[in-house]
């Protein structure tokens, strides 16, 4: 299977239409046809429905498509790390992690090594733990942000000095807005939003169990989200409350909504790992460097 065929192949479900991705690709119609054609012979799968008009993927050709977004985006990332080995560093740092204010942290790092390596680029991705750590080890991201608890034997890690703070965000017309905290027994009649990291660490860690005590099974749960900007719009339009982390969400004064903390106080740290015996590009060693001058020194 030819890598150059992947990307005629991602095209065309991009597309949608043999049409659109030959006219993009500039290529001919007949040649990508064939190409297609020759890739579904090789994999013995058909992988396109075609009509006059459009092309849909079969459940074999959305496989692929997954699949070879993936190696395409690896080898993306192989190239410009061999382009960036140069007397001159540049190339390109891979970071993931979970929507949290720590970001700031790790921003403030980038800030200080724009000056000595402007041609550093970096690219975030966000998602869960589960996300991030399955972009972790297939080496599609050099370092990822952890919320605590999680999993970090498989990684090397540093623990960023600094705590997330859990609470709920809901309308300022809301009942419970007229509380300064939020207690266990505040939520059990209400419907609520909740971030898919804190119901997977309810399940494997139970730190939330133990928050929850006795009320947790009674819990009203509507709607679960992995990104707060989504989840904020559902609080909004008054769906429900969503147990989210502070900072994340605009709680302002000109915002409808707010922010209060849970009672007890329910705090999360947070580390930065990445895969033991890694082997990084120069732009991600030296990114490396500087969070290890950064966060162990402080």
């Amino acid at each position: 299977m030819e890598f150059r065929v992947l990307r005629y192949f991602l095209t065309v479900a991009r597309e949608g239409s043999i049409t659109g991705a030959a006219d993009f690709l500039h290529v001919t119609q007949p040649t990508l046809s064939r190409q297609l054609q020759d890739l579904e012979k090789e994999l013995g799968k058909k992988l396109f429905i075609r009509s006059r008009h459009s092309i849909i993927l079969t459940d074999e050709g959305i496989l692929l498509r997954k699949r070879a977004e993936e190696i395409v985006a690896m080898m993306d990332k192989l190239e410009a790390e061999f382009n960036s080995m140069e007397e001159t560093i540049s190339g390109d740092v891979y970071i993931g992690g979970g929507e949290t204010v720590v970001m700031k942290q790790v921003a403030r790092v980038v800030k200080e090594l724009q000056s000595s390596y402007p041609n550093i680029k970096y690219h975030l991705y966000s998602g869960n733990e589960d996300d991030v750590t399955e972009r972790l080890d297939k080496g599609l991201v050099d370092f990822g942000i952890l919320i605590e608890p999680a999993n970090l034997s498989k990684y090397n890690h540093i623990n960023i000095p600094a705590k997330d703070v859990w609470g709920v965000i809901m309308r300022k017309d809301s009942p419970l807005a007229s509380k300064d905290t939020i207690q266990a027994v505040d939520l059990v009649d209400v419907p609520l939003i909740c971030s898919r990291q804190a119901m997977q660490q309810t399940l494997s860690q139970n730190e939330f169990i133990g928050w929850f005590g006795e009320e947790f099974d009674k819990l009203n749960v509507v709607t679960t989200f992995n990104l707060a900007y989504n989840a904020a719009i559902m609080v909004e339009e008054g769906i429900g409350y969503a147990i989210s982390l502070d900072k994340i969400v605009n709680t302002s004064s000109d915002s409808n909504l707010c922010f209060r903390p849970l009672e007890p106080r329910l705090e999360s740290g947070l580390n930065i790992v990445w895969k033991k015996h890694q082997v990084f590009s120069a732009a991600a060693t030296v990114f490396l460097k500087a969070i290890q001058m950064k966060f162990l020194n402080s």
